[in-house]
């Protein structure tokens, strides 16, 4: 079984909170993609970053909704404290 970085509550069947602990292991963190096409809204946390395929991280600011295509590789670098982000993932 293979345990996850996060924590995932489900709002219904599109939306979940996902929390991400500062104490996470940055090398669990892994590049990865998804089947579909996910925004994320940050609800709190500092000095988090998102980082897209050949793309530069960007900050992951508390409000701001980010965009990751479907079958995009991408990651979440750690920051300093506690991450929990909503995810609206279209099928």
């Amino acid at each position: 079984m293979v345990v996850k970085p996060y924590k995932d509550k489900h709002i219904d069947e599109t939306t979940k909170l996902r929390t991400f602990e500062s104490t996470v292991n940055s090398s669990e963190l892994v590049w990865h993609q998804d089947h579909n096409t996910r925004h994320i809204t940050v609800v709190e946390g500092d000095n988090w970053a998102l980082q897209l395929d050949n793309q530069l991280p960007q900050d992951l600011l508390p409000g701001k909704t980010y965009t990751i295509p479907a079958e995009m590789f991408h990651r979440v670098l750690r920051g300093s404290n506690r991450l929990v982000v909503k995810i609206v993932e279209n099928s």
